[in-house]
């Protein structure tokens, strides 16, 4: 489809000499740094870690700290923000006050792909959802290889768009955050999923309603797709102004639709009436993964990939690290990680893909509820081992709406406050473990696996779904999950 009219905006802005304020000085501000090189603009870093500025600084690159840019912020042509930054951050808003334009990382990367930077524009797959973006993204890019297609795999995961803009390729399967979306207002993709909106990043988005706004820019290209058993998903496809809007969904698709007819993939939208794959061959455990193949279909399906093309990418399709990926088995029962759950609806979908869970919870909610999950999982759960900073937060859903389900809660010595023993009050046991020279990260993990063995019975799964960010006692996710395989495994041999 036809790039923006921005396209020689891209060019009047970027003339060399021009000013460049890049904010945040991690993998997404070095994309950015390489991208604006061989335009010649001169180009100023900030951030407010000058340990993170000091290697740029003697590599030559000129470096701000944000008092500095605030003050000199009327002299910048543009700003290209990390999308980690909030629109309230000081910067931001000083940039926005003096009317310099803010664009993000993919606003830019969208931009000079439209203006033929780097040759024929590609054709964008857009990806987004509060879960399943990593999943569903994956699974498309697996589809068009399938088919034949030149397609390289960025944003969210892997590489960011703009580092990989210079490789030959017909398609781009680009899985976006709502972060990265509230800051590219001209991104019009050929297509764009929004599999499910549910509450997280509030405290970045300030609300609801801006948060389902920003994940609704997927949306304005020339194909919407949207997840229809998510209510607020479904709500988006009314307003989108794309030419050609698809919905799916987990029964019987109708017309306009994808879904699901006797244990069958079905395509109701590009075809009459075709069947694309078995979903018993669909790897990802539960609905969750039905609905993450539907959606990766409908985008394949949006740029002409044949039904079988589609068959085989999902038979074939591996689930990646730390999303329902099954790190031990022994004495009957499963040990799952799925560390990437980090919010309220994605432990729900996770869970609810297992019979009977001994559920490891806890982190940093991000303003999320746990009522309606906790509501909701009530009757799979057979224990709860709880970890982090807003632990108490699910202690209190547990005890209004699953108050027989056994709970352990696990604190670190140096988080432990006012306690400095064990304390058992009915079935609520709180555990406070002695780090001593250990990580906390697999001290806290070795005392969980340890509880959580004691909670299950065969037939059960412990299950990491923690529905929180990991910041408070993890590196990322990714440490998280590494931290419960490795305990896991030095547990059961």
């Amino acid at each position: 489809m036809a790039g923006p009219s921005g396209g020689h905006e891209v060019l009047s802005l970027l003339t060399p000499g021009a000013r460049v304020l890049v904010t945040g000085a991690g993998v997404t501000g070095r994309a950015v740094l390489a991208a604006l090189a061989p335009l010649d603009v001169a180009a100023t870093l900030c951030d407010d870690r000058d340990d993170a500025l000091r290697a740029y600084r003697e590599q030559g690159t000129d470096v701000v700290d944000p008092a500095a840019a605030i003050a000199g912020i009327a002299d910048y042509a543009l700003v290209v923000t990390s999308p980690g930054f909030p629109p309230t951050a000081p910067v931001l808003t000083a940039a926005a006050a003096a009317g310099v334009p803010i664009w993000g990382d993919v606003e830019l990367a969208w931009r000079l792909d439209t203006a033929g930077r780097y040759g024929a524009p590609r054709r964008w797959l857009v990806v987004t959802g509060t879960n399943g973006k990593t999943t569903t993204t994956s699974m498309l890019h697996d589809m068009l290889l399938a088919d034949g297609r030149r397609s390289l795999l960025c944003g969210n995961i892997g590489d960011p768009v703009l580092a990989v803009l210079a490789q030959p390729a017909e398609l781009l399967a680009v899985e976006l955050s709502s972060f990265q979306l509230h800051w590219a207002p001209s991104l019009r993709p050929e297509a764009g999923v929004v599999l499910n909106v549910a509450e997280d990043h509030l405290d970045w988005h300030g609300s609801m309603a801006a948060y389902a706004a920003d994940k609704a820019r997927a949306l304005s290209g020339r194909v919407a797709v949207v997840g229809l058993d998510d209510p607020v998903a479904a709500g988006l496809l009314e307003s989108a102004a794309a030419p050609v809007r698809v919905g799916f969904r987990l029964g019987e698709p109708a017309v306009g639709e994808l879904g699901v007819r006797a244990g069958k993939l079905v395509d109701r939208a590009f075809d009459a009436d075709v069947e694309l794959a078995e979903t018993a061959t669909i790897s990802v455990a539960g609905p969750v993964g039905v609905l993450d193949a539907l959606a990766a279909a409908a985008l394949a399906r949006a740029v002409g990939v044949a039904p079988e093309s589609i068959a085989a990418a999902l038979a074939s399709f591996q689930v990646g690290r730390h999303r329902a990926e099954l790190v031990g088995a022994a004495g009957g029962v499963r040990y799952v990680d799925d560390s990437k759950a980090t919010n309220p609806h994605a432990a729900q979908a996770s869970i609810t893909a297992f019979d009977r869970v001994v559920w490891v919870a806890g982190g940093l909610l991000k303003g999320a509820s746990v009522d309606e999950l906790v509501r909701q999982v009530a009757n799979r759960l057979v224990g709860v081992v709880l970890i982090g900073r807003d632990r108490q937060m699910v202690a209190d859903a547990l005890s209004r709406h699953a108050p027989d389900v056994p709970v352990v809660e696990v604190v670190a010595g140096e988080d432990s406050g006012v306690l400095e023993t064990n304390e058992s009050i009915g079935d609520h046991v709180t555990r406070v473990i002695d780090v001593g020279d250990r990580p906390v990260s697999d001290a806290v993990m070795a005392a969980v696996v340890d509880a959580a063995r004691g909670l299950a019975a065969p037939g059960d799964t412990v299950l990491l779904a923690p529905a929180g960010a990991s910041f408070d006692q993890f590196s990322g996710y990714g440490q998280r999950g590494d931290a419960f395989a490795g305990a896991v495994r030095a547990a059961i041999g």
